[in-house]
């Protein structure tokens, strides 16, 4: 039962939302406010149960198309093993009772939730991913909102430096990530009928646009002084993990994507995961070192 409600809400994915929204929710924090777990809890509970109930809508949108593709046939409801129906009341479920909890840690967490949603499910779903190669670019906002949905937490000025540095981090990873798959897997997708980069335009074509979208994405992360605080954290994780980044993408594109492709693949989802945190331990060191 536990794998089929995991595979049914790719499990996977939604721990790389909550554990962004934390990062969101940190970077936020005002040091001066005390904590309210249940505030807290609020704002990662919401976020589990929206981004679940959104990947798992979007198995209910796309299971036929699923069915034709290696990589996603034996998913919940497009192997047999549930029915749409049932993973449709579940899905608009967990929605509501996520969005109610974002709702409650803020009115701007909850509006930017829904937001979310409509992007992903509806205009993504509908529209970018199965009309336009470029799909992915657009889509990649309601892939990165999680992280402004823990920042709008505690701070409604999503404008703000170090929350337009956590957007663009996770907005600009998401080309490179989601194409390496692409090439990856770009039979499936051909069969999906989805016009993917490398279907439309070819791998070496695909593999240009990955070095600009990572190029910018590094440049970001390598940028981040210049949009929050930073210490010798930065020196000591964000520089060398930006070069190992770039020199394992030097590698796959070398090998026109036919060697190092996990390795790159790896490091882009490390990158990200370090990229997002480093500005939380740059604030919050004090609490172990003494010193702001």
């Amino acid at each position: 039962m536990w794998k089929l409600y995991a595979d049914l809400t790719k499990f996977g994915i939604v721990v790389f939302v909550v554990l962004s929204g934390l990062a969101g929710y940190a970077t936020s924090f005002h040091i001066e406010v005390p904590f309210d777990w249940n505030h807290a809890l609020a704002l990662l509970g919401g976020l589990y149960l929206l981004s679940s109930g959104s990947l798992a809508l979007n198995q209910v949108q796309e299971w036929k198309i699923d069915q034709r593709m290696d990589r996603t046939k034996n998913r919940p409801i497009a192997s047999g093993r549930l029915k749409p129906a049932a993973a449709g009341i579940l899905s608009w479920a967990m929605l509501i009772a996520g969005s109610t909890l974002l709702f409650e840690a803020s009115f701007m967490a909850g509006v930017l939730g829904w937001v979310t949603v409509v992007l992903y499910n509806g205009i993504y779903v509908y529209i970018w991913k199965p009309k336009w190669v470029f799909g992915a670019v657009p889509g990649a906002i309601p892939g990165a909102l999680p992280v402004t949905i823990g920042y709008a937490a505690n701070d409604p000025n999503i404008g703000n430096l170090d929350s337009v540095y956590l957007f663009l981090i996770m907005f600009l990873w998401q080309m490179p990530h989601f194409w390496a798959l692409a090439i990856k897997y770009k039979e499936d997708y051909a069969r999906g009928g989805f016009p993917m980069l490398p279907v439309s335009l070819g791998i070496e074509r695909t593999i240009h646009h990955m070095g600009i979208y990572t190029l910018a994405y590094v440049a970001v992360a390598m940028a981040s002084p210049w949009f929050v605080h930073a210490s010798w954290v930065y020196l000591l994780a964000v520089l060398p993990i930006s070069f190992k980044v770039l020199q394992e993408f030097w590698r796959y594109s070398r090998s026109k994507g036919t060697e190092r492709w996990l390795a790159f693949f790896l490091w882009t989802n490390v990158s990200m995961l370090v990229f997002l945190v480093v500005p939380v331990i740059d604030k919050w060191n004090f609490l172990f070192f003494g010193h702001s």
